[in-house]
């Protein structure tokens, strides 16, 4: 295949930024070559908002013909959950025929070597990069995420994220040198001499099972990781979330044939309504490495059963904030607000549980009492939501049915603190916009009329939903946090105490159970919010996911070195 990209002229281009993030994963210090602001884009070849939105409107109704091998139907049925029928088709694959397909272009793309891999991986995230307007709007329309997070969490921060994988995935490929000699010293005699090579080569073909709220955000990631590590990628995107995914695998396909290699090594699994493809390609014995975000259960199944598969899980778990005492109660309780309302709670991230001693806490202002500190709190995320038009902007779309269930029955089980409301959407009327409830429970109390608080508080409800948990003392406090991650995960972790051995305690709980941990946070950094580069996005070491985003135990066990001797 002949090569319109050569690899002289990928070295030359993306060399230097790969050793940018080569030099931010090792100081963890911030760095990002994706400019966060819309208004950075529209020159070198990138789309303005103008542009990118033509673009998008343009792919509504359309048929997107990756020309994959296998190809047996067309199928689609996505709906935005801002109302908008999407209406475009994707190829369906006959996968006995597909996966072989996929096969066949490895032994190239292993000996192309990790350097090549890794710009050709840079140039297929700068390729999405320029067309991140466009991007934003796809992954709006499939996830509720209101445009401006939309832009920012599924285009820069997800294309950041991505070449953070590249860029563990090359640190952990060079590790090994390529060739080594050796001689072993034999007294008199001659020395036992070798020449050693040394292959980093592929497991096979990788799955990447997407998600419905962060399609780009939680797929990048094991997308390149797997990649750039020499391994196909086949890419299940959600039902509802396919357009974002399938760009992308549109994307990487043209840039690989252009570099000269088999534009089968990554291609689109799109399935019929109802067809659950997931479980058959998991456990098909081609599928060597697995990528998956979502609920606990289909990732308790995966660790389970794809036994032949390396599996990478970012489940579920209850996330959880101990308030202890503050001295900045304003600015608490404003960034609480915020973390409790972004993206209408559908973060894997976002605080759940509010642990906060029932006989009050210490602050700036003086001291305040649960039901003072709960109400301040429903007082902050109203002012925050007042404006219909700024809350709209935060709160983006109920993503489907399930959370609007679970968020209308979240108010029967305790005394609610706030109450959620429905919020209109003038630009898309049809959308299902709701502001967060927030639930009192007692930590020390089993039932509440009827209602199992702790059953409650120790369940993910997933979506614009907190509990208000009353706790005897910031002791107890920390106990039933190592109890909560113990059992059932936690992505994130915050705190909020001026007591040193508080802090120390709650430190030590995170330490022990693996939880990355955000303490005082009263400004613009928010605890469900991650920095490529710097921030874990979990750990791997508790129940809400095995792997952490992204470390080398992310991306060394998606490669093997195989050696070759020959006597010298």
């Amino acid at each position: 295949m002949a090569a319109d990209l050569t690899t002289h002229e990928l070295i030359a281009k993306h060399r230097p930024t790969l050793d940018q993030a080569l030099e931010a994963i090792r100081t963890r210090a911030y760095w990002s070559p994706h400019p966060e602001h819309p208004k950075a884009y529209g020159e070198n070849g990138s789309l303005d908002a103008a542009a990118g939105k033509a673009a998008f409107d343009a792919l509504l109704g359309t048929r997107l013909d990756l020309g994959q091998p296998g190809t047996d139907d067309w199928v689609g049925a996505e709906v935005s959950p801002y109302g908008i029928e999407l209406g475009v088709t994707y190829p369906h694959a006959d996968v006995d025929v597909l996966l072989p397909a996929m096969k066949a272009g490895q032994r190239a793309w292993r000996d192309a070597g990790a350097e090549m891999r890794a710009v050709v991986c840079l140039e297929i995230l700068k390729r999405i990069s320029d067309r991140t307007h466009e991007f934003a709007h796809a992954v709006m329309h499939t996830s509720g995420q209101a445009f401006m997070m939309a832009f920012q969490a599924g285009g820069p921060h997800a294309q950041d994220r991505g070449l953070e994988a590249v860029a563990y995935a090359y640190v952990e490929q060079v590790r090994t040198p390529d060739a080594a000699e050796w001689s072993k010293p034999q007294g008199k005699r001659d020395p036992l001499a070798l020449t050693k090579q040394f292959t980093p080569v592929p497991r096979g073909i990788a799955l990447v099972v997407g998600c419905n709220t962060f399609p780009t955000w939680n797929g990048y990631p094991g997308l390149f990781a797997s990649l750039a590590t020499g391994n196909a990628v086949l890419v299940k995107p959600h039902p509802r979330a396919v357009l974002p995914l399938a760009l992308t695998v549109q994307v990487a396909r043209q840039v690989l044939a252009e570099a000269g290699f088999d534009p089968n090594l990554v291609a689109l699994a799109a399935e019929r309504p109802g067809e659950g493809i997931a479980k058959t390609l998991a456990t098909r014995p081609e599928i060597r490495i697995i990528d998956y975000t979502g609920s606990t259960a289909f990732g308790d199944w995966l660790e389970a059963n794809a036994r032949q598969a390396q599996v990478y899980t970012e489940k579920a778990g209850v996330n959880t904030v101990l308030v202890d005492s503050t001295a900045n109660y304003k600015g608490m309780l404003s960034n609480l607000a915020f973390s409790l309302s972004l993206y209408s709670g559908q973060m894997c991230t976002t605080p759940q549980n509010l642990l906060i001693p029932r006989d009050g806490i210490r602050t700036d202002e003086g001291p305040k009492t649960f039901d003072e500190v709960v109400a301040d709190l429903a007082r902050s995320v109203d002012g925050l939501l007042g404006d219909d038009a700024r809350a709209n902007a935060l709160l983006g779309a109920i993503v489907n049915p399930d959370v609007k269930a679970r968020l209308e029955a979240a108010a029967g089980l305790g005394e609610v603190a706030l109450a959620s409301r429905e919020i209109s959407n003038p630009e898309f009327p049809d959308a299902v916009v709701r502001t967060p409830v927030i639930v009192k429970l007692d930590g020390a109390r089993k039932y509440w009329e009827g209602a199992d608080d702790e059953a409650a508080y120790m369940s993910e409800c997933f979506g614009p939903v907190s509990f208000a948990v009353a706790v005897d003392s910031a002791a107890d406090a920390a106990e039933l946090l190592r109890r909560t991650i113990r059992e059932k995960g936690a992505m994130t972790v915050g705190a909020y105490t001026t007591d040193e051995e508080v802090e120390q305690a709650v430190q030590e709980v995170c330490l022990d159970e693996a939880a990355q941990l955000s303490l005082n946070l009263t400004g613009g950094v928010y605890v469900n919010q991650t920095a490529a580069f710097s921030d874990f996005h979990g750990s791997g070491g508790n129940p809400a996911a095995n792997s952490a985003l992204c470390d080398g135990a992310f991306v060394a066990n998606r490669f093997r070195v195989v050696e070759v001797r020959r006597e010298a």
